[in-house]
């Protein structure tokens, strides 16, 4: 196995070769071994300080949520080495949590960045496996997650069915096994009907845009359907009111539509600087990263930082 260091030389030359640029050029703008952490503002959560920045997971697997062509061509260049690689880039930026969805190859770039000396929180997305059979979440408890929250996609569709019993019945299985449990939803209607019933749901994860709307929940709300995925302009404001009506600690993600917003600094910091002033002070945002362009670890870190500091405190 590679050693970090001789790990960070070759993520360096072969992501220089991959982006038609020199080596040199691309390590211009890449940190330097000793580089200085951002003071990223932080939050309690559940006895854990945690930045208000926590690296997200879609990018490093290819997850677009724009097409399969884009999918491919992101899994085409984020090999394990580079993923990894990338975790040890945002902890050095200042970022000291990363959230994850749970499947083989995730658990074992985790354990292969803990191996190489990584010290990075995570925080657990249920999916794959361990949405089917819950009796791993006490193998999940060993590696020690700040908290294992039910799978968006899976919430908003049992919410559609009318089943979020079974959403329940996982977050108890969560806590049962000693951790924090919650629930991650792209539909503000979810938490609504969870602080609404009382049940003991330890945070969630708020996904700025209902992506999935049905097309019959589409075209009931605005008379038509959209193609897949609904990327609303209002929608980070309808979220963020029902983030505001929980006194329980949210996750917001998505806050970039999922790469939509990105075309230029000033629509990447409106929408950073958006989020940040209509979530709570003691809530957190996910942002997934892909740098094979830029170190956009170091790059959002500096921002968080800089548009909280302009932030006024209550």
């Amino acid at each position: 196995m590679p050693t970090p260091a001789s790990s960070r030389r070759g993520f360096l030359a072969t992501a220089a070769a991959a982006s038609g640029l020199s080596t040199s050029k691309a390590a211009s703008t890449d940190p330097a071994p000793a580089e200085t952490p951002v003071a990223l503002p932080r939050v309690r959560f559940f006895g854990k300080e945690i930045t208000r920045l926590v690296i997200g997971s879609n990018p490093l697997y290819g997850y677009s949520h724009v097409n399969v062509i884009f999918d491919k061509l992101m899994r085409e260049w984020m090999t394990q080495e580079r993923r990894v690689e990338t975790l040890h880039r945002a902890e050095a930026a200042g970022i000291n949590t990363w959230q994850v969805h749970y499947n083989e190859p995730t658990m074992e770039d985790l354990k292969r960045y803990r191996a190489e000396g990584g010290k990075m929180h995570f925080l657990l997305l249920g999916d794959f496996a361990l949405m089917k059979d819950w009796s791993l979440i006490k193998e999940v408890a060993k590696l020690k997650p700040l908290g294992v929250a039910h799978h968006g996609n899976r919430t908003d569709d049992r919410f559609r069915e009318g089943r979020m019993d079974l959403v329940h019945d996982f977050v108890k299985a969560v806590q049962d096994a000693g951790l924090p449990g919650g629930v991650s939803t792209h539909n503000p209607a979810v938490v609504d009907f969870i602080e609404r019933k009382g049940w003991r749901v330890d945070y969630y994860m708020t996904c700025l845009y209902h992506v999935t709307r049905s097309r019959e929940d589409a075209r009931t709300e605005f008379g038509e359907s959209p193609l897949p995925e609904t990327f609303m302009e209002r929608d980070p404001e309808r979220m963020t009111a029902m983030v505001r009506q929980t006194r329980k600690p949210c996750f917001a993600f998505k806050l970039l539509g999922a790469g939509r917003l990105i075309n230029r600094p000033e629509m990447i910091d409106a929408a950073f600087t958006y989020t940040l002033e209509h979530i709570k002070p003691s809530d957190a945002v996910i942002v997934g990263m892909f740098p094979k362009f830029a170190n956009e670890m170091r790059e959002n870190a500096e921002r968080v930082a800089r548009i909280c500091a302009a932030m006024p405190t209550e």
